[in-house]
């Protein structure tokens, strides 16, 4: 008997560990892998169109673990990461992916799933990543998603999310490390408990409708390294009291909210001050702020700064000698404030600058001859001000120019045929101003130029230079208003790319080309206001895509063309 009860007891104690191992090893029946393969099997039923064939193999007769997109744990006991970027799915996003319950990563995106985010998602416990970007989901966020206590990821931008942010999300979801909630419809405040996220990173909210003020908890949260919250409504002043207190901050991006500066909206100095502790800061956007007061001393930014957007406000004065501190710098732009006064010449030093916009402010200076120095310059626009005197023989030093716009301003004398030198050019724009002389055919030398090249409301004269012929990429080319003479070249026919061409209000002669027809790009073509004569060439109305054709002020004569099919404007009288 003793032997039998100790026998009994030695079965009950295998019995009882192997249920435990059962029970630590293996999940219950209702949360199984075959559990997991009918919800992505029932998922794959709502998928109405699947361009790419993603779903192809999620068959019955597939293991689950080797479904595209789908990876399982190390034991292959659950589903684990489903991940579907870039397929467009087109479907409805279905409650019954919440069974699911071992799911850690769940990315579905730039597809085209419809309906809300559903409620039940609250189901899956174990996530940590929530992807749903690019989609066209509607609805709120469900506060039920604030029972994912490990939730680290959350994306839904680029949807139709609309409605307020839940305080509850933030006060449970503790562990949240990067949020993106972009490009959606989300109103209301940015809820107070967004400080209670200590582990936050990134927090992503541009283009909604939030209104209101910051939160006074985002001091709390010093592991901030980017903060967007560009294109909202947020008022307020500039978050002087939150930058000091993020050291880790690398993108700060505050564009398109009527903030204002300090002292009633002109004093920049003590948000600047405040951003020296930010000594990683690599990029800064105030732009369309209409924030307003003198540009700061740079030298106390840090070191970092890549980007440096304060276009679009209502800054004064004049460019500090500062500038030259900021040693790293990419871009600056400028563009659309109060400014005035000479660039400081230490601009020159700034040795990475490729991108600088000036236009639209109140320079009255001479053509900042410093900026010649600036070699990597890949775009300079100094455009809609009053920048006076010759363009220097030394801009052909710029030779990885891409876009250069000199336009609406009072420069004289000729164009510099050293611009030929920068053969990278898309876009060149010299219109309205006083240039004089002919047109340098050095410029034949700008052969990559893609999009336009616009020289019109000058004063230049002399021949048409057949060498433009040369360009043969050139989409846009306006020469109009100046004082050029001589005859439309055949070589034109050349210009196959061409859409426009302006030669009007000139004083060229002759006949045109018969070749116009071999441009079947052209869409705008304006000879008027010139002395051109002879027969109007036929090939014309070989043109399909032609929709505007002005022969208008000169001594054409023969049949009309009829152009393009549909929207025709013809102008000849």
């Amino acid at each position: 008997m003793v032997l039998l009860g100790t026998l009994f007891f030695l079965f009950l104690q295998y019995q009882i560990s192997t249920l435990t191992y059962s029970l630590v090893r293996h999940y219950p029946p209702y949360h199984s892998l075959q559990t997991d393969k009918a919800a992505l099997l029932e998922f794959k039923r709502t998928i109405t169109h699947d361009p790419y064939s993603t779903l192809a193999n999620w068959d019955e007769a597939v293991h689950v673990c080797n479904f595209t997109g789908v990876r399982c744990g190390n034991f292959q006991h659950r589903v684990k990461w489903l991940i579907l970027e870039d397929k467009h799915l087109v479907g409805l996003l279905p409650p019954f992916l919440s069974n699911l319950t071992g799911l850690q990563s769940l990315h579905i995106v730039n597809s085209h799933l419809y309906g809300i985010v559903p409620p039940e998602f609250s189901s899956l416990k174990r996530l940590r990543s929530l992807q749903l970007d690019g989609n066209n989901l509607h609805g709120s966020i469900p506060d039920s998603l604030s029972q994912l206590p490990k939730l680290k990821t959350l994306h839904v931008s680029g949807n139709n999310i609309s409605g307020s942010l839940s305080p509850s999300l933030f006060r449970n979801c503790t562990e949240l490390e990067i949020v993106d909630l972009s490009s959606n419809f989300l109103a209301g405040n940015v809820p107070e408990q967004i400080g209670n996220c200590p582990k936050l990173w990134s927090l992503s909210l541009y283009n909604n409708q939030f209104t209101g003020i910051l939160p006074r908890s985002l001091a709390n949260l010093s592991a901030l390294g980017n903060i967007d919250i560009e294109y909202n409504y947020l008022i307020g002043g500039l978050p002087t009291q939150f930058v000091s207190r993020w050291p880790r901050l690398r993108f700060l991006h505050l564009s398109y909210n009527p903030m204002m500066s300090h002292d009633n909206n002109t004093n920049l100095d003590s948000f600047f001050n405040a951003l020296g502790n930010c000594t990683i800061l690599e990029e800064l956007e105030l732009a369309g702020m209409d924030i307003g007061g003198r540009l700061p001393d740079f030298s106390k930014l840090g070191n970092k700064l890549k980007s440096l957007l304060l276009q679009d406000n209502q800054i004064f004065g004049s460019i500090p000698h500062s500038i030259a501190n900021l040693s790293t710098l990419w871009t600056l732009n400028l563009t659309s404030n109060l400014l005035n006064g000479t660039i400081p010449p230490g601009i020159s030093r700034l040795s990475k600058l490729e991108q600088l916009f000036l236009s639209h402010n109140l320079h009255k200076t001479a053509f900042p001859q410093v900026l010649c120095e600036c070699l990597h310059l890949g775009l300079l626009d100094l455009s809609h001000n009053e920048f006076s005197g010759e363009i220097p023989k030394s801009i052909g030093n710029l030779t990885q120019l891409n876009y250069l716009f000199l336009n609406n301003n009072l420069l004289s004398g000729k164009v510099p045929s050293t611009l030929g030198r920068c053969t990278n050019l898309n876009k060149l724009d010299l219109s309205y101003n006083r240039l004089t002389g002919s047109v340098p055919p050095e410029l034949s030398g700008l052969h990559e130029i893609r999009i336009f090249i616009n020289l019109s409301h000058n004063r230049l004269e002399g021949a048409l230079p057949i060498e433009l012929s040369k360009l043969e990429n050139v989409q846009e080319m306006d020469l109009s208003s100046n004082y050029l003479t001589g005859t439309i070249f055949p070589q034109i026919g050349s210009c196959i790319a061409a859409s426009k061409i302006d030669f009007s209000n000139n004083l060229l002669q002759g006949e045109l080309p018969e070749n116009l027809g071999d441009l079947k790009n052209l869409e705008s073509f304006d000879v008027s206001r010139n002395q051109l004569s002879g027969l109007i060439p036929a090939t014309l109305s070989k043109i399909d895509k032609l929709t505007f054709l002005n022969l208008s002020f000169n001594n054409l004569e023969g049949r009309i063309p009829s152009g393009g099919d549909t929207g025709f404007t013809l102008v000849c009288s």
